[in-house]
């Protein structure tokens, strides 16, 4: 959502003579300074210069090509079932357009990813294909324009290295699979950043339009961007008043037109105020400083050794994106002043981070490193900067190789992974289940992404601690309504609807916060009745799911 650093002119024009000699080098053979970093080539700023070998440029256009199109399809290709979060998503989804803010004001989300689902699946069906393509097609249509947003920023050099990160990264792969709105988030938010920069350039009535409408489109996709949006309005206030003069105006323009996008939320507020103190998460923590780290990393790959060591490269990168000035081949030059270009990205995403650690410890809301997609593209043109400072073209093209390698080693186990076991669950019902058996959920967390699998109709299915069914979470003051389910009566129930001839089905996994031991106790209370024999179907393997879940089936002792 923040604009290049530039704002309306060129940075080195900013500089003074003397800071021009130090961002500038003499290529061999040529009198004219040409910056360092930024295209010289139709390498787009990666290959070997005019000297290298005249094969090169044309081999590192078909490896990128090659790296794009491997990222594009793996844009479109998991065979993970749907977990809690995507199978929730679908069925609010699918609900009539009318119906959708009421079941988010139970759910704790803004509306316009689920709207926009709504109708894609009208169009191309509800399999995970279909559902998740959304995301994917999002992501797809990203990579250009990270190209056109690191082309303003640091000619086509820094575009063609953000384009090839984002292809390859294992965080962007991952979300953009997911029939969630992150990579929605994504999307919008470089569309905000290119919006915003042609409004401080031009303050057209037209490019102002386009600062409002994403501004709101943020809002209404994710909470986070509210972080996203303060921080970004602070930053133009700045310059709108004690900015260059050539920035003023088109800061002062570039505010409002902010403000009027982030009024368009008003309408939401009722639902948003009532979920913020309603739907929040109990079993999370707020975020601590060492937050950033963890984000860094999760946008590297995660725990894998891939990741941690993209990870490592982020880190020094972004650094060198902010502080690194080419004065050679092989020297950088640190500008503790910072590089103008680079100093709004550094602001969005430090600071947009800041807030939100700050927000939730006065809120005690959840953080989750997903919600910071908010800052994943602005956090790549920064590793993307920090790229072009490296002098020697084959040392920019091998650390983008090395971050393009570890990104897909890390993106491809998203293939074959499977993130819940709901699979496993259904298919053990589809061969034991009989109609009209009982299937019971705790927590009522596993009952989407079951439910999503089953045949409808043909079994009666009842969650706890409410004992409603499987299709929605009521995450409405979720805390005090686990706390009060009672685990005894529960197990009654389910006793009672089995009626000593249908089987009774307990879908549970420990370790859910708030939870307790109760899951464990409606299974001890079913394993006490002397009419009912237990068999442990599935064991919850949470080594090689992100959502483990077992399942134990209760038959007539006699039978």
């Amino acid at each position: 959502m923040e604009s290049d650093g530039r704002l309306g002119t060129s940075d080195t024009a900013a500089r003074s003579s003397s800071d021009t000699h130090a961002v500038t080098t003499r290529l061999a053979g040529n009198d004219a300074a040409r910056p360092v970093g930024v295209s010289t080539g139709v390498s787009g700023g990666l290959g070997a210069g005019p000297n290298g070998p005249a094969w090169l440029p044309t081999a590192l256009w078909i490896v990128s090509g090659g790296v794009v199109a491997i990222g594009i399809v793996l844009r479109f290709w998991t065979r993970s079932d749907l977990w809690l979060d995507e199978a929730l998503t679908v069925d609010i989804s699918s609900l009539p357009v009318h119906l959708i803010p009421g079941a988010l004001r139970r759910d704790g989300a803004p509306p316009l990813y689920y709207v926009l689902l709504h109708f894609w699946m009208a169009m191309f069906g509800t399999s995970d294909l279909a559902v998740r393509s959304l995301a994917g097609v999002c992501g797809c249509i990203t990579l250009p324009l990270v190209w056109l947003a690191g082309k303003r920023l640091g000619g086509k050099g820094v575009g063609a290295t953000g384009v090839l990160l984002v292809a390859s990264s294992p965080f962007a792969v991952y979300y953009d699979t997911e029939a969630r709105m992150y990579a929605l988030v994504a999307l919008l938010t470089v569309l905000g950043f290119l919006a915003l920069d042609r409004a401080l350039r031009s303050p057209r009535a037209g490019n102002l339009a386009a600062v409002g409408v994403v501004t709101a489109a943020l809002l209404y996709t994710h909470y986070w961007a509210l972080y996203l949006v303060g921080v970004t309005g602070l930053w133009l206030l700045w310059q709108a008043f004690w900015g260059p003069d050539r920035r003023r105006r088109g800061a002062r323009a570039g505010l409002v037109a902010m403000a009027l996008g982030a009024l368009t939320f008003v309408p939401w507020l009722p639902i948003f105020i009532f979920q913020a103190r309603h739907t929040g998460t109990p079993w999370a923590v707020p975020a601590n400083p060492a937050a950033i780290v963890h984000v860094v990393t999760t946008f590297a790959g995660g725990r894998s050794t891939e990741g941690r060591g993209l990870a490592m490269l982020y880190f020094a990168l972004a650094g060198l994106g902010l502080f690194g000035v080419a004065s050679g081949k092989l020297n950088i030059d640190l500008d503790l002043r910072t590089r103008p270009r680079a100093r709004g990205l550094t602001i969005v995403v430090a600071g947009t981070l800041a807030a939100a650690i700050v927000g939730g410890y006065v809120s005690h809301s959840a953080f989750s490193v997903r919600y910071a997609s908010v800052v994943f593209v602005p956090l790549i043109l920064l590793v993307a900067m920090g790229i072009a400072t490296l002098g020697d073209p084959r040392i920019r093209v091998g650390v983008v190789c090395v971050a393009v390698v570890f990104g897909l080693l890390s993106a491809f186990p998203n293939i074959t992974t499977n993130r819940t076991q709901a699979g496993e669950v259904a298919a053990s019902l589809a061969r034991y289940g009989r109609p009209g058996d009982v299937v019971a959920f705790c927590p009522d967390q596993l009952g989407p992404a079951v439910y999503r699998l089953l045949p409808h109709g043909r079994y009666r299915e009842i969650t706890f601690p409410r004992a409603t069914g499987p299709q929605f979470v009521n995450w409405i003051n979720y805390a005090q309504a686990s706390a009060a389910g009672n685990p005894r009566a529960f197990a009654g129930r389910l006793e009672h609807i089995g009626a000593g001839v249908h089987q009774i089905w307990l879908v549970w996994a420990p370790g859910y916060l708030t939870f307790g031991a109760k899951c464990q106790q409606i299974e001890s209370y079913l394993a006490a009745d002397s009419a009912l024999r237990g068999v442990t179907m599935l064991v919850p393997s949470p080594q090689q799911f992100y959502e483990p879940m077992g399942l134990i089936r209760f038959e007539q002792a006699g039978k």
